[in-house]
């Protein structure tokens, strides 16, 4: 397989320099994005005692806060292509901040719905999709590495989360909770002042090809400038392919003919039914079976420690000469471990069980994350990344959403957490397999398309070698009557 299409940025990424400022800084972004609905389940026992609800209505407010940081993706990926990261990135960290502040205030569980959910997801979405593509403009190379040490963020700050919200929720209770942690998350804004944009004349592009689109996605970009098609339809067509441009500059819909991107799609939406839920009900999982608070959040410190230290080590396999240019075989074998680990968790006896099932979770969850978004670049390429990444999300945001209310809703049902987890592991192991099998199918299918366009260049070529012989030939005859 071709390498991911960076050079259609119409640049050289620099690889380094700032750029590891603006890892650092995705770091951060990222980090509070998937650590901060996470973590918020150390409190999930005591609201749900507060407002008198059940497992699958409490399950909501991680859910609907998941699902809304979903739903901002396309949202998120306009706002980048007109204005860069670094002010939507702000912007995401004080409309948390703002939702965690009223949700210290909530009466009701809907009030947490609208501030937790709502408010603090879409601000989330403002912080995670920019922090994902200013990477790919600061990296091409090097970028497998890049991204795994960016989406070590999520572990490093829920492994610190996590216990400081038990200490905070003893200290001060849900609601003071709330309150403090509105005013951490605006270290999402002084990591935003770091994502510089990308300096694209400092190192022009020596590849001289005409992509399809002419940079779809580069940081800082205009909308007017983003995604022309190549060639403009003649005649009555021109009114429609207007349309379709005004569209494609604001999120390039022709993905959807996209063969890698729709298999991609496919997988990762039936994933995501069972992707979140293990996490969410890690901590009350070990309360039901009896373990006490602190211990029951330390497994949550458990599982994010070893996350940490699995998301670089990914990025560094995946960016080796054996794995990249396969990489997506890696992704659908994280998939595949995922759900076996799943499957495998209602063995787990006792609380050393328990930790064992978050040792071999963290493993699998963060092999599983440093890939996710790494291998959607390496099929579509850096430049449609934005756009890509928008309309994944905007799907994904239904499973993202019913996924653990359904799963809560089978431990209200049976009154134990083991088969939610056998759910879980069958939804994350067929994708698993049907990766394996349909990247297989691509990769194949990609090796035709390159032998076809390398055979229909070499006669392209000799038909033009032929046809300069031919007029050398009619010129001499003509000089020689």
């Amino acid at each position: 397989m071709p390498p991911a299409a960076g050079s259609n940025l119409g640049y050289k990424p620099p690889d380094g320099g700032w750029g590891w400022a603006v890892v650092f800084a995705a770091f951060i972004s990222i980090g509070f994005s998937y650590a901060f609905p996470k973590s918020l389940t150390i409190y999930f026992k005591e609201i749900q005692e507060y407002f008198s609800v059940s497992y699958s209505e409490i399950a909501w407010v991680s859910s609907v806060m998941l699902a809304s940081m979903y739903a901002g993706g396309p949202v998120s990926s306009i706002l980048v292509n007109r204005y860069g990261s670094r002010p939507v990135v702000m912007v995401g960290g004080i409309m948390v901040s703002v939702a965690m502040v009223l949700a210290s205030f909530g009466t009701t569980i809907i009030h947490l719905y609208l501030c937790v959910g709502v408010i603090g997801g879409f601000g989330l979405a403002f912080n995670l999709q920019p922090a994902l593509t200013i990477i790919g403009t600061y990296f091409q190379v090097k970028r497998p590495i890049a991204n795994g040490l960016a989406m070590t963020g999520s572990p490093v700050v829920l492994s610190t989360l996590a216990p400081l919200n038990q200490f905070l929720f003893d200290s001060f209770g849900w609601r003071g909770s709330f309150l403090i942690l509105g005013s951490i998350v605006l270290n999402c804004c002084v990591a935003a002042a770091l994502m510089r944009p990308v300096n694209k004349c400092a190192q022009p592009n020596p590849n001289t090809d005409s992509p399809q689109f002419n940079g779809a996605v580069t940081e800082g970009a205009d909308a007017d400038t983003s995604t022309e098609l190549a060639n403009p339809l003649p005649g009555e067509c021109q009114d429609e392919s207007k349309s379709k441009s005004c569209c494609s500059k604001f999120i390039d819909l022709s993905l959807f003919r996209h063969r890698g991107f729709l298999i991609y799609l496919s997988g990762n939406v039936v994933m995501f039914f069972g992707f979140f839920a293990p996490v969410v009900f890690l901590a009350p999982y070990a309360k039901h079976q009896g373990t006490d608070e602190y211990s029951a959040a330390l497994l949550l410190s458990i599982f994010a420690l070893v996350d940490m230290f699995i998301r670089p080590i990914t990025g560094l396999i995946g960016n080796s000469k054996w794995v990249r240019p396969r990489i997506q075989y890696f992704f659908s074998f994280a998939v595949s471990y995922n759900g076996i680990c799943h499957l495998l968790c209602p063995l787990a006896s006792g609380y050393k069980g328990l930790v064992v099932y978050a040792v071999f979770f963290g493993s699998a969850f963060g092999m599983l994350s440093a890939l996710l978004f790494e291998v959607l670049m390496d099929l579509v390429g850096a430049h449609r990344f934005s756009s890509a990444v928008g309309l994944v999300t905007i799907i994904e945001c239904g499973p993202v959403l019913l996924g653990p209310p359904i799963s809560g809703a089978l431990v209200d049902i049976f009154g134990d957490y083991k088969y939610m987890y056998y759910a879980c592991g069958i939804l994350m192991l067929l994708p698993g397999i049907f990766f394996f099998i349909m990247h297989y199918y691509n990769y194949k299918k990609l090796e035709e398309e390159r032998r076809q366009s390398t055979a229909g260049e070499m006669r392209t070529s000799e038909e033009a070698v032929q046809l300069k012989m031919d007029q050398n030939v009619k010129t001499t005859n003509e000089t020689d009557r």
